[in-house]
């Protein structure tokens, strides 16, 4: 007696439970059967249906009792809680599986946002509406776009895949998968996405952009493209507001323009002031006549407007190219002049010959991107190795010529001194060539090698034969201030980044320009077109 009493109050809330789950008619104007829908109840007028905490308001609805199914026709309204509301021509609800499928012209509606699409699938159990169909989401910021779409209600989080388009008064975001939460309006993007402005274009296949306030974070192969530059790198962040970017790892900074590729392990970039910083095996490369030039410094310093950009380098400075290198303390290169400027204790190599000076100037044509001219300040020498000892030119200053990237020419003037090794066509030594001048000194060359030697002025000294210069003694060799530095020269561009130590005797004075920043800011806003990398570095 006790089990069927048992299992009669079981089926009693079995069924009490079953049936607060049923659909409720609360109100129509008319109520009828028709043997064509058989199981069916239909409700023509003003119809109010009740489930479970939502209501549905319709003009027509075929109810299916047996099922907990009804199908609702002509301004369909859904209305769960106080905050949602849903409109459509047509509704599919599965009360058992508390499943809605609406379609013609959906909107949806809550606190935050306004959805609409063609077909809606709204799974009540979960919070999840979603559509396969193409839809939009609109908030107080952003509209967006996409073929597939779902909103999770609980979490404000939109997730959109395939031709995914969110657009605002300021930007334009193209992906193919992202995820929007409504209530913040960040972005989460994966895959190959971009963000166009009218002060740039953002390309990354990973990140983190907040749409309300224009700070972002991308992870993966993501660059920044203004009209005349790109930044790229692992990590980049981006304030729109500020225009500041910083990158993080593989940086690499394009001058579109000047051919120019800055490359390092951390950036910061300052639009307004038209300023690059970066550090870490820093090294800006210009190409010329495809053959790149490599300067390498602990810092390098870009700022400038397209056209008039200067390259500063500091501290461990160290240039490469084929037929040229250097090194310096501190450098500047001006892009509009084609002027580099080497500071504190420079030195340079070209074909062969070892070039010291207080200052050294090179100058590059910028229309044909070949070395024009060198100018090398205070205390000039040049020393060439020879088998039997160095040749060697000082000069207060001395000025070079280049010709097809080589040197043409080097004028000593003031207090010039000579020691040159002399050979015939043979290449046997003959002479040494020991000679001051009070006014300058020329030296021509050609494939290297000296063609000739000529004297202006007052001069003194003579040509040693090689026996009779052997008896000088080893400072008599040599002329003031010589060092030999052979081992400091970097011969491949990797060299440049051997650490020594830095100099600590500049002159601030004479650095002075190079640390001086630019502060004009842009006066006009760019709208860049999203350029390819250089190919050639």
């Amino acid at each position: 007696m006790k089990n069927i009493l048992f299992i009669f109050i079981l089926l009693f809330s079995i069924q009490a439970f079953t049936q607060s789950k049923k659909i409720k008619i609360l109100k129509a104007d008319n109520t009828m059967v028709d043997p064509k829908f058989p199981g069916a109840t239909i409700s023509i007028g003003n119809i109010f249906v009740e489930h479970d905490g939502a209501t549905l308001r319709c003009d027509k609805a075929y109810i299916y009792s047996e099922k907990n199914l009804i199908k609702a026709m002509g301004n369909v309204v859904i209305n769960q809680g106080d905050t949602i509301f849903q409109y459509s021509k047509y509704v599919d609800y599965d009360g058992n599986k508390k499943m809605a499928t609406s379609w013609g012209d959906v909107v949806l509606k809550d606190e935050l946002m306004v959805l609409k699409t063609d077909t809606l699938y709204f799974d009540r159990e979960k919070q999840h509406l979603f559509y396969k169909s193409w839809g939009t989401i609109k908030d107080t910021t952003n509209l967006l776009k996409s073929k597939i779409g779902n909103y999770y209600l609980q979490t404000n989080k939109f997730q959109a895949f395939t031709k995914v388009d969110v657009t605002n008064k300021d930007s334009k975001l193209v992906s193919d998968h992202l995820d929007y939460y409504t209530s913040t309006g960040i972005a989460e993007l994966f895959g190959p996405s971009t963000i166009t402005s009218n002060e740039n274009a953002i390309y990354t296949e990973k990140g983190h952009h907040n749409t309300k306030t224009n700070i972002s974070h991308f992870l993966k192969k993501s660059k920044i493209f203004y009209g005349d530059r790109t930044i790229a790198g692992d990590s980049l962040y981006y304030n729109r507001n500020t225009e500041f970017a910083s990158a993080t790892g593989n940086i690499k900074v394009l001058d579109t323009i000047n051919e120019t590729i800055i490359k390092g392990g951390y950036a910061e970039y300052y639009k307004l002031k038209d300023s690059v910083f970066i550090t870490d095996r820093a090294v800006a490369i210009s190409v010329m006549e495809k053959d790149s030039m490599y300067v390498h410094g602990d810092k390098l310093m870009v700022t400038g407007v397209a056209g008039e950009r200067l390259i500063k380098a500091f501290k461990r400075v160290k240039i490469f190219k084929s037929n040229l290198q250097g090194k310096c303390d501190s450098l500047v290169t001006n892009e509009k002049t084609g002027i580099t400027k080497m500071f504190t204790a420079p030195i340079m190599w070209a074909e062969g010959n070892q070039i010291t000076g207080d200052t050294i100037h090179f100058l590059s044509n910028i229309k044909t991107e070949q070395l024009d001219s060198l100018k090398i300040l205070n205390d000039a020498l040049l020393v060439k190795k020879d088998s039997a000892g160095f040749s060697q030119l000082k000069g207060k200053n001395m000025y070079g010529k280049f010709k097809n990237n080589a040197i043409e020419s080097l004028d000593a003037i003031g207090n010039s001194e000579t020691l040159f090794f002399l050979r015939d066509e043979h290449d046997k030594l003959f002479g040494i060539d020991k000679k001051q001048s009070s006014d300058h000194i020329l030296i021509l060359f050609e494939n290297e090698d000296v063609k000739s030697i000529d004297y202006y002025k007052a001069i003194t000294g003579k040509t040693f034969p090689p026996s009779e210069f052997e008896k000088l003694s080893d400072d008599e060799k040599l002329l003031p201030g010589f060092i030999w530095r052979e081992d400091e020269r970097p011969l491949t561009k990797n060299d440049i980044f051997i650490k020594d130590e830095p100099l600590e005797d500049e002159n601030p004075e004479k650095i002075k320009e190079i640390e001086e920043i630019p502060q004009k800011a842009i006066d006009s806003v760019i709208k860049p077109p999203i350029e390819n990398e250089l190919k050639r570095e």
